[in-house]
């Protein structure tokens, strides 16, 4: 079964944030091109569904005119890495995720398999039907320097927020306060496929059916609630920013446990 399309299709979307930020819908999940378009540094955070990877390559080359510098990932999960070996080769350049994240990337071990069971919608419904073995980036994969620096990305650093998985990374800018924040928190109802269709926004904590530490994202989400966000680009979702965005994290962070974390569920009940 065609799980990229099964329940979207023609989701292919880009906007242009900031100068020097944009990001591409790849129909269930968002990548980020970060960078300055007239100097071609950049990166790219994350590679969304496959199937999406020449929409990528033809909108980056576009907008930029070189490679990326590197190929940034926040987490592992099929829908952010969908075109990660297509595009690194393409390019010819390195990945950097967290060492953490790196078992799930180097083929030795596979995430724990999408639930069924935590109700919301038609995503989670066939959530177990979404690839969750590992995948083997070889010699292209490097781990992230300790200390939260994103190599010859100077303003950018990263925070670690596992939960959703272990290595899971969110990306933060001080000088604006932007953050980059992966699945940690998202935007969108992702259990709900027409909540996702019409990309209805909302702060949510991060997809259900494919987190299995509530305790660490919740852990994750009250870290962030502290910081002084001004915009947010989220895995799922739409951008938020201003007063919606304060008060919806705020509000995550206080109301984690009956506002993110499913009544049932496979990974609620292994925690019980």
């Amino acid at each position: 079964m065609d799980t990229h399309h099964l329940l979207i299709s023609g989701s292919i979307d880009t906007e242009v944030i900031l100068p020097d930020i944009a990001y591409m819908r790849t129909y269930i999940a968002n990548v980020c091109f970060v960078g300055d378009p007239v100097s071609g540094h950049w990166m790219l955070v994350d590679t969304g569904v496959a199937t999406c990877g020449d929409d990528i390559k033809k909108y980056a080359d576009a907008r930029f005119g070189r490679p990326p510098i590197h190929i940034l990932l926040t987490h592992g999960h099929f829908d952010h890495v969908g075109n990660v070996i297509a595009l690194a080769d393409y390019w010819d350049v390195p990945i950097y995720a967290h060492k953490n994240e790196l078992p799930f990337l180097t083929g030795q071990q596979d995430y724990p398999p999408g639930d069924s069971t935590v109700g919301g919608g038609i995503m989670a419904v066939v959530a177990p039907m979404y690839p969750h073995k590992a995948i083997d980036l070889q010699n292209r994969i490097h781990p992230l320097p300790a200390d939260g620096i994103i190599p010859e990305m100077d303003e950018w650093r990263y925070i670690l927020t596992p939960g959703h998985t272990p290595g899971h990374i969110s990306l933060l800018r001080d000088r604006d306060k932007v953050l980059i924040a992966g699945d940690a928190f998202i935007t969108v109802k992702q259990e709900s496929a027409l909540a996702v269709m019409q990309q209805e926004k909302e702060i949510h904590g991060p997809p259900t059916y494919f987190t299995p530490d509530w305790d660490t994202a919740k852990d994750s989400i009250v870290r962030l609630a502290k910081l002084p966000i001004a915009l947010a680009i989220t895995g799922h979702g739409v951008p938020m920013s201003g007063e919606e965005l304060t008060e919806g994290l705020q509000l995550l962070a206080q109301n984690f446990d009956s506002q993110a974390i499913p009544e049932q569920g496979r990974y609620v009940n292994e925690k019980e």
